[in-house]
């Protein structure tokens, strides 16, 4: 029977050393070379790094290489995971504007017909969106209330028939069923909690400078909005 070893060309040996190697690998290291999709780690950490950039310098100041650097990664890994600036941007939007969006969501879905409990689930929703996720009232003013922000098409159709427009219709019906005040108009109403909410927390920095009013934060805003809501400037 023939030797199989003598069967092997002349660089078999050192092939076999560094197929022995390979397998002597740390566990979770990976060989070189390019990531592929599978790194869901650092996928999430180009996210985070992208939506740090574009709350704090606006999506269309940012450049991929911005990002990059953020991340602590090169332009071209960012292009390998996510292409274009575009796709990244979609990505941000689906993976991490939109889940936070659809969190604030769900409590208002189980609020019934008590308007009282709907503005309270939403007053304390906005709470805790932006203490989980402190990009959320910079990206707001940045890229919905600006002129050419590049999420106010995201806000008119995937935000907007989710939540906005969903709790102007309830309130509706509430005040046809005499609940609420008939001299209000349910969308204002709906516009006049935003700015009961996220606008204080996007302008937080200011206030609390001027009111040297570091001891607020966002639980004793949400006491402060639901009180103000609820009783007015009436005393007691």
């Amino acid at each position: 029977m023939t030797d199989s070893s003598q069967t092997k060309g002349p660089g078999a040996s050192s092939r076999g050393a560094k197929a022995a190697k390979a397998g002597r690998r740390a566990p979770g290291r990976r060989a070189p070379g390019r990531p592929g999709p599978d790194s869901p780690d650092l996928r999430e950490r180009l996210l985070d790094g992208a939506i740090a950039c574009f709350a704090r310098e606006g999506i269309a100041a940012t450049p991929l290489k911005a990002i990059a650097t953020e991340a602590g990664v090169t332009p071209a890994l960012l292009h390998y995971y996510f292409g274009d600036k575009a796709q990244l941007q979609e990505a941000v939007v689906s993976e991490r504007v939109m889940p936070a969006f659809a969190r604030l969501r769900e409590p208002l879905l189980h609020a019934d017909d008590d308007v009282a409990e709907l503005v309270a689930a939403f007053v304390k929703g906005i709470g805790s969106l932006v203490a989980e996720h402190p990009w959320v009232p910079a990206l707001w003013v940045r890229e919905v209330l600006c002129e050419g922000g590049a999420l106010r098409e995201v806000l008119f159709e995937r935000i907007g028939p989710q939540m906005p427009q969903m709790m102007a219709a309830r309130f509706a019906q509430a005040q046809q069923r005499g609940e609420i005040n008939e001299d209000l108009d349910p969308r204002l109403l709906m516009v006049s909690l935003v700015g009961l909410t996220l606008f204080p927390a996007a302008g937080a920095p200011i206030w609390r400078r001027m009111f040297q009013a570091d001891d607020l934060d966002f639980d004793a805003l949400r006491r402060h909005t639901l009180a103000l809501l609820d009783r007015g400037l009436a005393a007691g």
